[in-house]
């Protein structure tokens, strides 16, 4: 007798919606769009800890997050709202409950942190209170139905454990660590949307032992033999190391809807000011390149 085998794999995005996200359709560039994913995931990540939560938890409600973020627009729908819908679903989804008050007094907590703000918490029964209420009720619904309700998501922590046995490195004494912080690190990237959990836990693998400089088999290849690509495990690598190399400048960015539409006009208006800025300092080279005496500061002694 055949038995056959189910499997649910997490659903992954086109090249079209990876380029062509809703929030960049609505006048957000790339970069202020990867910097306001950053923040919603350290929220939920710093919310998670706080809330006792499990590390399976506050990675499902990353990985709803950014899905639910290449659906929609952040210049429709707030950071701290659906930050908050996404680990009260996420919570629900991996069998860990979590008390709705719990998880607005954390988040109102650390949103008001992030601005330097006094941070008492809401007052139960009063109007902030109820509003926040609301805002988490509203986003768990608004993650529902631009998911389709498709909230499954395989996570790669237990596939990397079992990879680590294979290639006899659960002993070592910083692969293990350093590619479950990998793990945890890349949930502010796209890589969960975009590969599949094994080619994930392969590629953590690899850049920790690459770090380690341990060498892993080459024949056969042992990315062949876990059924991974290499290109795809270096280009996952690349997408982890790059959150190393940027400060993410939590306190101007918006939280809330409110302060989306004062957040982008101001990054207009510096952008404006910086091209300003270059087109003088281009003209001065020009004027400099065109007067040879003006360049030198001094006069020709022939002239």
């Amino acid at each position: 007798m055949s038995h056959n085998k189910l499997s649910l794999q997490n659903a992954l995005l086109t090249l079209e919606q990876l380029q062509r996200t809703p929030s960049r359709e609505d006048g957000i560039s790339e970069e202020q769009e990867d910097n306001l994913r950053q923040l919603g995931c350290h929220l939920i990540q710093t919310a998670g800890i706080l809330l006792k939560l499990p590390q399976v938890a506050m990675a499902t409600a990353q990985i709803l997050f950014q899905r639910f973020f290449y659906q929609a627009s952040l210049r429709k729908f707030a950071v701290r709202d659906i930050s908050m819908g996404s680990i009260f679903l996420a919570a629900k989804v991996e069998e860990c409950p979590c008390r709705l008050t719990d998880i607005i007094n954390v988040i109102d907590h650390l949103c008001k942190k992030f601005r330097r703000r006094p941070t008492d918490p809401p007052v139960p029964f009063q109007q902030e209170f109820y509003s926040l209420k609301n805002a988490v009720v509203i986003a768990e619904m608004q993650i529902l139905k631009k998911l389709g309700f498709i909230v499954h998501v395989q996570l790669p922590y237990a596939i990397m454990v079992n990879y680590l046995k294979v290639l006899e490195l659960t002993d070592h004494p910083t692969i293990p660590q350093r590619a479950w912080g990998f793990l945890n690190d890349g949930l502010r990237t796209s890589i969960y949307i975009c590969y599949q959990p094994p080619t994930i836990a392969c590629s953590v693998i690899w850049l920790a032992a690459r770090e380690a400089g341990v060498p892993l088999p080459t024949s056969p290849a042992w990315w062949e033999v876990l059924d991974s690509n290499l290109k795809d495990i270096e280009n996952i690598a690349g997408h982890i190391k790059s959150l190393y190399h940027k400060t993410l400048p939590i306190p101007d960015l918006p939280l809330t809807i409110e302060e989306v539409e004062p957040y982008l006009s101001k990054q207009l208006q510096l952008a404006g000011a910086h091209k300003d800025a270059q087109g003088r300092i281009a003209n001065q080279g020009d004027s400099l390149a065109a007067n040879p005496v003006a360049k030198s500061g001094r006069a020709s002694r022939f002239s």
